[in-house]
């Protein structure tokens, strides 16, 4: 980010590209008011300086007087009062009550790029410059209205693709995450600074801190910690979708099955074994959980070259599974390659269907391996489809995990700094019971208490911070 960038006024257009019936133009800084009111004449006649903050005022907006005069492409805007190229509402609002903290100007003109164009235009010929990625976001952190996690919450409101994911992201961007992170750090500098003051009297016989007392505290945050860290995976599969590979045996209903669950014709289905020889993937919403169905190639021994290549995706495929959806066909005996899909999967996650159940059955409970349980379901007239949904959700955000329930991490930053904290507090409970040293007891919580700091941006390096908002679209 450009040097001085703090003092400097910043513009973008703050609205995706495109055409719309209204476009916005944020200006943020000292300078907002002084440059928004030299681009803008309120209809009223009054200096934009005059009204109150956070009232909306229709105005022309103009080129600077100073500026060049449009280039030819836009010499079809006609000419209002001189200069005027648009109408506009314009909205001033005093820092720090404003997104970034500071004095802040949007002009919500028309949403046709040329017309947002020339807002910028007039905006950086007045003294603006061009906000980089993430820069307004960027000052509101910086200016104490957003922590860090705070602010990747607003890219993850941005972003969000179901009803769960942007649940979880209101909850982040109001707080929820950083207040539980701020508790366990603050219980950890609680416990330092009594740690440290019975270092400066050792010898003296006086103990602030007792062993037991240090340990437990240490254990709970500890714990606590865990905890957190362990709604990571729940947390990824909410905030991205999770994977789930719908496998079996050629001809069982593998296809049959994921057009029934997208509610359209989208694998070819045959009865010649083999029609599906690569994978097809496709996104639904399962109770505002998104999921990505992979549909994959009969699992089966083939010389046909092209056959295998198919096969060799899906065992891929079955590999970077978040869930498997082993599909067998009830209308046959339980056969070898069944048993052997439905013990590999046994380690992971998984669900069993038995298809078909629309035809005389011939796999019952008794045939499958004990603990295991199939749920019976005919792809071709979509019974127990909807219990299948049920299994897959509840497989993927189920024991406490939902979205409405509790907080939880989904990002990948947080849950490294989390493991890396809980890393610490394990050190330094072995610390603690082997005996050692308070001074290497502390080293340890110090590390703890650093690693949560980092979530929140308490603890932060420039490095990290461009990182971050980089990420960020311009005008966000």
């Amino acid at each position: 980010m450009m040097s001085g960038a703090l003092e400097d006024t910043i513009c973008a257009i703050a609205t995706p590209a495109g055409e719309g019936g209204i476009g916005i133009v944020r200006l943020s800084g000292a300078r907002a008011l002084a440059i928004g009111s030299g681009i803008v004449q309120l209809r009223s006649g009054r200096p934009l300086a005059s009204v109150a903050s956070h009232t909306l005022h229709l105005a022309d907006v103009r080129l600077p007087l100073s500026s060049e005069t449009p280039p030819a492409e836009t010499s079809a805007v006609p000419p209002r009062g001189g200069n005027v190229f648009d109408e506009a509402l314009v909205v001033y609002m005093k820092g720090p009550r404003s997104f970034t903290g500071e004095d802040t100007v949007e002009i919500q003109s028309h949403g046709g790029w040329l017309i947002l164009s020339l807002v910028c235009r007039a905006c950086l010929a007045a003294g603006a410059r061009m906000a980089a990625p993430g820069e307004f976001t960027k000052r509101a952190f910086l200016n104490g209205r957003l922590d860090l996690s705070q602010a990747e919450a607003v890219l993850d409101t941005i972003r969000a693709k179901s009803a769960a994911s942007l649940t979880v992201a209101q909850r982040q961007l109001r707080g929820e995450l950083a207040r539980e992170v701020d508790a366990a750090r603050d219980a950890l500098l609680r416990l330092l600074a009594q740690l440290e003051a019975g270092i400066d009297f050792v010898g003296e016989e006086i103990e602030i801190l007792g062993r037991q007392e240090l340990l437990r505290t240490t254990q709970d945050v500890a714990e606590r910690i865990r905890r957190l860290g362990a709604t990571a995976r729940e947390g990824r599969w909410l905030r991205e979708g999770a994977r789930v590979v719908i496998t079996g045996r050629p001809n069982v209903g593998k296809s049959s099955l994921l057009n029934r669950l997208l509610k359209e014709e989208r694998a070819i289905v045959t009865a010649v074994p083999g029609t599906t020889r690569d994978i097809i993937e496709e996104s639904i919403s399962l109770d505002g959980v998104i999921i990505h169905l992979v549909d994959t190639a009969g699992i089966r021994a083939t010389d046909d070259a092209l056959e295998r290549e198919g096969i060799r995706r899906s065992r891929s495929a079955q590999k970077d599974a978040d869930l498997q959806v082993i599909v067998i066909d009830g209308s046959t005996p339980l056969s070898e390659d069944d048993r052997g899909l439905i013990e590999q999967a046994a380690a992971g996650r998984h669900v069993i269907v038995i298809n078909k159940a629309d035809l005389p059955m011939r796999v019952g409970p008794s045939d499958m391996k004990p603990g295991t349980m199939g749920l019976p379901l005919s792809a071709k007239t979509g019974e127990g489809v909807e219990a299948l949904r049920a299994a897959i959700r509840s497989q993927l955000v189920g024991g406490g995990a939902e979205a409405t329930d509790g907080i939880i991490v989904t990002n990948v930053r947080h849950q490294a700094a989390l493991d890396q904290s809980h890393r610490s507090l394990v050190q330094a409970e072995e610390s603690i019971n082997a005996g050692m040293a308070n001074e290497l007891v502390a080293v340890d919580l110090r590390a703890a208490a650093d690693a949560l700091g980092e979530i929140t941006g308490a603890i932060t390096t420039d490095e990290v911070l461009e990182q971050i908002f980089s990420t960020f679209c311009i005008g966000k």
